[in-house]
């Protein structure tokens, strides 16, 4: 879902540019072209966000439909940058969203002093106007160099936030999974350890039961397909569905489950430029037993029955 509507309103952006050049208000999208290029860096140097759009009332309303809640577990220190990875991507990411590219579940008061950074497909970031509507909110551009941008601020105060399972995740995300595509993605903790920036690990109870999602069982021809499309796209579409607006039966809105993101404590990172896959390979092993552990903690208060647990793949 998060895709699809990302690749809908791109798609609406792009449109409005091009329309505009033929209209007596081309000169709105001549100078905003020039625009773009002098400012095509900015997705990589920690984007622009608009604090008005952040605490715009329509992502009151939306925390308030599923609901949308963030609970934390330790202070955070503002003299310190984090890298924190968000588990499970869901179809939609309304977790991800919703907490930390607005305040609509109030972050700023539970983390005083720091500032969130979600990272997102950097093909989103060629858009016309789409792209500064990402950046009100926080979105930053998902390559190295933005993620080393934030992580390096020498006065601390940056969390960057990757949802590490990313679009293929997407494709297992059905009511009640708890498996995560995390047992082979490690490049997230290498760049942790090669900035010396703690590991926070978040888990975000109920982000996988927003949508129904027709069965797509791995050898099957319906995922051979989506992972071509994710290949040659780079973004995953599972067939959703869900509630419609005036009945429960069928329709594409999410359902309204409540939705609770944990942010666990951070797991400190010794700073070395050049890891070895052994040191890469123990901080990793770290981050799964300690996201484990902040899942097996809370599960109980969600109505996650005892006997269910992570599943790494």
């Amino acid at each position: 879902a998060k895709s699809l509507l990302a690749f809908l309103s791109a798609q609406c952006c792009t449109a409005a540019f091009v329309i505009l050049l033929f209209t007596r208000f081309w000169l709105l999208s001549a100078l905003y072209a020039v625009w773009w290029v002098i400012d095509r860096e900015k997705p990589r140097k920690g984007g622009r966000r608009i604090r008005v759009l952040q605490n715009c009332v329509v992502w009151r309303y939306m925390r308030d439909y599923f609901p949308i809640t963030l609970e934390k577990t330790v202070d955070l220190d503002p003299r310190k940058n984090y890298l924190l990875g968000f588990h499970p991507h869901g179809v939609l990411a309304a977790g991800a969203f919703l907490n930390f590219c607005t305040e609509a579940s109030g972050f700023s008061t539970l983390f005083p002093g720091i500032t969130p950074h979600l990272m997102m497909l950097s093909l989103w970031f060629r858009v016309p106007f789409f792209r500064d509507y990402l950046m009100s909110g926080g979105l930053v551009s998902s390559d190295k160099e933005s993620a080393s941008y934030v992580l390096q601020k020498p006065e601390g105060g940056n969390l960057l936030a990757i949802i590490v399972g990313g679009a293929q995740e997407a494709l297992d995300a059905r009511p009640g999974s708890c498996t995560l595509l995390l047992r082979k993605r490690k490049g997230f903790v290498r760049l942790a350890i090669q900035h010396g920036t703690p590991l926070v690990p978040a888990f975000s109870f109920g982000e996988n039961d927003l949508f129904d999602q027709v069965r797509n069982p791995k050898g099957s021809w319906l995922r051979w397909l989506q992972h071509r499309l994710q290949r040659v796209m780079g973004i995953s579409l599972p067939l959703f569905h869900a509630r419609g607006i005036f009945q429960y039966n069928f329709g594409v809105i999410p359902y309204r489950r409540p939705i609770c993101t944990v942010v666990g404590k951070p797991i400190p990172v010794q700073k070395k430029y050049r890891p070895s896959e052994e040191e890469v390979d123990e901080v990793h092993q770290q981050y799964l037993n300690e996201l484990s552990k902040l899942f097996e903690q809370h599960k109980a208060k969600y109505n996650i029955p005892e006997d269910r647990h992570l599943e790494f793949i």
